[in-house]
């Protein structure tokens, strides 16, 4: 556990030493704390040997005013200790959070693809919660505990090195049974974090998909499932608390036995006089004393182990690196050629892509067809460097794509896909989708050229209305224009719709492919088509099937030339 522990610390330690000067006060505490702890056991000789059995009468006034005195800076040490170590523990831990947020959004797609949004959120909420425990509270309890150890130890062998071992001995006695219930409580602390995942990927699954829920009544159906998981995460937990419940209760039976043996041998040594009731007052207090922090130190431990289990979750995501690495040279000028050169991509085993040759000219509209799984998605992903190939090269105005910073690579390339993402701000704000400064102007442009102006001008504040959840309060076909329109928005040298009118009736896909086709002249677009009409005005169809391009050309020629193109135009027909 030690181990675990200084190697967290160190993980910590880029951000905590950024806060020394709340550190020092925090030191200052903590020692204010502890000169107070032990004065209150000091008093305790004056107070027996001259008040009660010297009767010294100035004693009457100078002992309560000295406890007075030693509570009163005992409690501004705490007061110190609390409110910057609670300072540096929320700072460092908010930052935190945006650190994990920020190492997840930069990760691959694969990577996010792979890992369940749930999971994800569960590192960046409830580990992080965890750790904020840590920092905040256990480090700082921690701190304070152990001087508070290190400085009553001291004390107590100073007023008597022969009566201390008997009191000191039962400690190392009590590292044993903890070493094991430390490895026992990581465990479920691990596995407690785990399960807290899986509550959370079932609820994010429940309120993503309630329409689907409620339309099939399977409502029980999904209460069960959730149940299960939360279930099995109240067994994990209580087997925790029986773990970690045996800690305290060990501990004190531990401290009561040296007690006693305290006690026994004191005793003696006033029996005999070679100790005063005053000094064995000041030594039995001074136990007492030492075995409290010992008492929440035990107590601290189990406290630990969660964090040192969450905080191993959280770098275990921080030391994952993405594979794809970002370039340095900037794309500062349109986009005019993109070229696929025997490009190859595996995928879970099987071929995503394989052996694609295309060059695409500025001007150029692409339709890409072809059977589900076919690679048309893929295709347009690796444009985005979604995934980089396995073999062959992508290349953008005729260098390597993995040349150029994604940033500038990403400020040319618009994507609407079918899946439509609307956030939860103003029509104009996902419009003008990352940036800080709306130009509204360009805001209704592009709502007209999508066909969407009509219906957000009708709208209870037009276009700076609040977008619901999912923009919930808007129809399927409303969502998708606004999505088309902040492609537009972007003036995008290179667009990629991904079966982008797939909402639309044929009216309103014919109004906004009309718009389209003037202010995409000079551009590239690159269609994965879902109709017929999509692709019959293309300059060239690309079908695919299984990853490959297994026919190339226009409308007219691949329907003369190609069987599958046949087939798959008069399906796209119906």
């Amino acid at each position: 556990m030690g181990e675990n522990l200084i190697e967290i610390i160190k993980r910590f330690w880029p951000y905590i030493k950024e806060y020394k000067f709340y550190y020092m006060l925090v030191i200052f505490g903590g020692i204010l704390i502890v000169i107070s702890t032990a004065a209150s056991a000091q008093i305790m000789k004056p107070l027996m040997d001259d008040m009660f059995i010297a009767k010294k009468k100035e004693m009457l006034y100078l002992i309560p005013f000295g406890l007075i005195g030693i509570y009163a800076t005992k409690a501004v040490g705490k007061y110190i200790q609390t409110v910057f170590m609670e300072y540096i523990g929320q700072s460092i831990v908010t930052r935190f959070r945006e650190i994990l947020l920020s190492h997840i959004i930069s990760q691959d797609m694969a990577y996010l693809y792979i890992n369940r949004s749930g999971e994800l959120i569960s590192r960046v909420t409830n580990d992080i919660g965890r750790i904020q425990t840590f920092v905040a509270n256990i480090l700082p309890d921690l701190f304070r505990d152990v001087l508070a150890v290190i400085a009553l130890v001291g004390y107590i062998i100073y007023l008597n090195p022969m009566l201390s071992f008997y009191t000191l001995v039962v400690v190392p006695l009590a590292i044993i049974p903890l070493m094991s219930i430390a490895r026992r409580l990581k465990k479920y602390s691990h596995r407690a974090q785990e399960k807290n995942a899986d509550i959370v990927t079932r609820l994010t699954e429940v309120f993503n998909n309630s329409e689907i829920i409620k339309a099939n009544d399977t409502q029980e159906f999904e209460l069960g499932r959730f149940r299960e998981h939360n279930w099995q995460f109240f067994k994990i937990n209580m087997k925790t608390v029986y773990v970690g419940a045996l800690v305290p209760p060990l501990m004190e039976m531990l401290g009561v036995t040296g007690l006693a043996a305290v006690i026994y041998v004191g005793g003696k040594e006033v029996f005999e006089g070679r100790m005063t009731v005053g000094e064995f007052t000041a030594f039995i207090t001074a136990v007492g004393l030492v075995f409290e922090p010992i008492r929440k130190l035990s107590g601290t431990y189990a406290k630990i182990q969660d964090a040192l289990a969450a905080s191993e979750r959280v770098f275990d995501v921080l030391d994952t690196k993405p594979t794809i690495v970002d370039g340095t040279k900037i794309l500062d000028e349109d986009i005019k050629t993109v070229e696929f050169k025997d490009v190859s991509l595996m995928y879970e085993g099987s071929y995503a892509l394989r052996n694609v040759n295309v060059k695409i000219n500025d001007g150029q509209k692409i339709a890409l067809v072809g059977d589900s799984g076919g690679g048309k998605s893929t295709f347009i992903s690796m444009l985005l460097r979604f995934y980089d190939p396995d073999e062959g090269v992508v290349k953008i105005n005729d260098v390597d794509i993995k040349e150029y910073n994604l940033a500038s690579l990403k400020h040319h390339i618009a994507l609407v896909t079918q899946r439509v993402y609307i956030f939860q701000d103003s029509l104009a704000a996902n419009v003008a989708y990352g940036e800080e400064e709306i130009d509204e102007a360009r805001v209704i442009e592009a709502l007209k050229l999508a066909d969407a102006y009509e219906f957000a001008m009708a709208l209870e504040d037009g276009i700076h209305t609040m977008m619901s959840e999912a923009g919930s309060n808007l129809s399927g076909g409303q969502r998708q224009r606004i999505s088309i329109a902040r492609a537009i928005y972007k003036h995008a040298s290179l667009l990629l719709f991904d079966e982008a009118t797939s909402a639309l009736d044929n009216e309103s896909e014919k109004r906004i492919q009309k718009a389209l086709d003037a202010y995409t002249k000079d551009k590239i677009t690159i269609t994965i088509a879902h109709r017929l009409s999509t692709i019959e005005h293309a300059d060239k169809i690309l079908v695919l099937q299984q990853g490959e391009i297994v026919a190339s050309g226009t409308y007219s020629e691949l329907l003369e030339s190609s069987e599958v193109f046949q087939r798959l135009a008069g399906e796209l027909k119906e």
